[in-house]
């Protein structure tokens, strides 16, 4: 047991559940539980709800999936109501619309902000967990659901001299809460995944001058971002239920308004291929991955769509030697693909400079910049673009111990185990919402969470009705999930890369490619083993002691 459980401080009032977190997933977890009547608790640990969208406030954070699409549908007042402005939401938009739900279902009187978990301990004889949080509190709860999110552990390398620089340093997954001037500042920023692709073009307009440190380059398409249509919004909501049951039925759980393209690329006349490319790269966003059915499953396939990108790469950039250097020679969308506005474009600015350290590295941080293969760099700010420590990272953060004291970073010690993403052998009513096993970051977040949550839900009424006190996956569930879940990433190209779907960008993580690929699929699988009596988990009734 973890000193922080085991202290003296006397348990507060038991209630039914505990959730961890107040992001889109947290509050409609809050909403659901005490919809159906139970006691919830939840605790954030920042000031206010959000979650990802309360941390990443850097320049130009949005959302890389459209507006429509990335919003709650459980309410259809709110989806009628809710006015979005931009195709695709800016960060403080989608944080006013997480604020607008907390005040519209009067959620914050349940949330308790500023209060990290540190550790969560099951008592087998009780069948209830014990939480432990940063304000010295215990709170004994019989569920716990982590509402922790994919990515709100950020990943800062341990650089040499990192806290000897005397200028401010950044990280994009915690930017502060007051406006960064750039101003007549030499910045440097270390890192070309989705955040500094959306921030760069943003800080090169203020900075004197804008370092780019790249280690690996990343394949962008253009978002051709603007105003909502008024007729395209009024069209969407007279059909509201169609067009999310029509999201439901695509592969990722969106871009229904341009379906996949089903044929193989390779099929297709060099005419048909460039026609079926151009065409999605002109509309932007993601979609442009379903320009062809064998994209991620054929590596031939995969080259013409990487050759079409560097070709773009090629046209945008003035500089040949610089356009080289950004572009990627690996698969195109093993890594997550990025959508930017103008990101290519901003290296032909004379106050840009991008630094390749693929054959090197940020060698150390000095008090006055940084040095890299072995060049110095005077910098008044260095910007930390360095990405998450991605679906397991707020998970492992926190000391959690199940059955026998196994902590659940012993049980994922080789890389996350879960059954359908939603719970593991040995932490018995234990759920994770978006967990890895799940489609989560390959999906569309916002519909994968309601799921999840209506799932988890669903499951505790049954619970409650049935008089069972715990729940807790088969091993043999848990095997049959796992291999699942890599047969299926096994015959694609996503684990061809080092990303962090795989966990590649921190050190000594194990490498699993952890999300499930295929939302509808996967849903159906959940409403199977839900309507089968929860297949595949050991139910146990109230008054059995559950460490039998």
């Amino acid at each position: 047991m973890s000193e922080s459980v085991s202290s003296h401080i006397a348990i507060t009032e038991p209630c039914d559940a505990v959730v961890i977190g107040a992001g889109f997933a947290g509050l409609y977890m809050l909403h659901r539980l005490r919809g159906l009547g139970f006691s919830v608790r939840v605790f954030e640990a920042g000031s206010g709800p959000g979650g990802t969208w309360f941390w990443n406030r850097y320049p130009g954070a949005r959302c890389d999936i459209e507006s429509m699409e990335y919003s709650y549908q459980f309410s259809e007042e709110l989806q009628q109501d809710w006015e979005w402005t931009e195709r695709y939401a800016t960060q403080p938009e989608i944080l006013a619309y997480i604020n607008h739900v907390a005040d519209r279902f009067d959620l914050r009187r349940a949330i308790q902000f500023d209060t990290r978990v540190d550790a969560m301990n099951f008592d087998e004889q009780a069948g209830r967990w014990t939480v432990a949080t940063s304000r010295g509190e215990r709170v004994s709860a019989q569920y716990c659901v982590m509402a922790t999110g994919c990515l709100s552990s950020t990943n800062t390398p341990d650089f040499d001299g990192i806290d000897s620089f005397r200028g401010p340093c950044y990280h994009t997954g915690d930017w502060p809460h007051d406006p960064v001037d750039f101003s007549g500042q030499k910045v440097g920023i270390i890192g070309t995944g989705s955040s500094a692709i959306q921030s760069i073009p943003l800080i090169a307009e203020q900075a004197e001058h804008l370092y780019v440190f790249q280690r690996t380059p990343n394949y962008s398409v253009p978002a051709h971002n603007g105003l909502l249509d008024p007729d395209f919004v009024r069209a969407t909501k007279d059909d509201y239920a169609g067009f999310r049951k029509r999201n439901s039925a695509a592969p990722a759980g969106f871009g229904s308004a341009f379906p996949a393209n089903e044929g193989s690329v390779l099929e297709a006349s060099e005419a048909e291929q460039q026609a079926a490319f151009e065409a999605r790269w002109q509309r932007g966003g993601l979609p442009f991955l379903g320009a062809f059915g064998d994209l991620m499953i054929n590596p031939q396939a995969n080259d013409v769509a990487a050759a079409f990108v560097r070709n773009k790469i090629q046209e945008a950039v003035d500089d040949p030697a610089v356009a080289q250097t950004l572009s990627p020679t690996q698969v195109v969308g093993c890594k997550r693909l990025c959508v930017d506005t103008g990101y290519y474009q901003t290296f032909n600015r004379p106050n840009v400079t991008l630094i390749d350290i693929s054959e090197g590295q940020i060698d150390e941080i000095t008090t006055s910049g940084l040095i890299a293969n072995g060049d110095s760099y005077e910098l008044d700010a260095i910007v930390l673009a360095t990405g998450f420590d991605a679906m397991t990272g707020a998970l492992l953060a926190i000391d959690i111990r199940g059955r026998g004291g196994q902590t659940l970073r012993q049980k994922w010690s080789e890389g996350p185990r879960t059954y359908l993403g939603l719970a593991t052998v040995g932490f018995p009513n234990l759920f994770t919402i978006t967990g890895p096993g799940s489609p989560s970051v390959l999906s569309n977040m916002l519909p994968s969470i309601e799921q999840h949550v209506n799932w988890i839900a669903d499951c505790i009424e049954y619970l409650r009705e049935h008089e069972i006190a715990n729940i807790e996956p088969t091993l043999e569930a848990e095997d049959q999930w796992v291999a699942v879940v890599n047969m299926i990433a096994g015959v694609t190209l996503y684990p061809h890369c080092n990303s962090w779907y795989l966990g590649a960008n921190v050190p000594g993580k194990p490498r699993v490619f952890m999300p499930f690929l295929g939302v509808p699929p996967y849903a159906e699988r959940c409403r199977e083993v839900a309507s089968n009596g929860y297949e595949g988990f050991v139910l146990t009734p109230l008054g059995v002691d559950s460490a039998n």
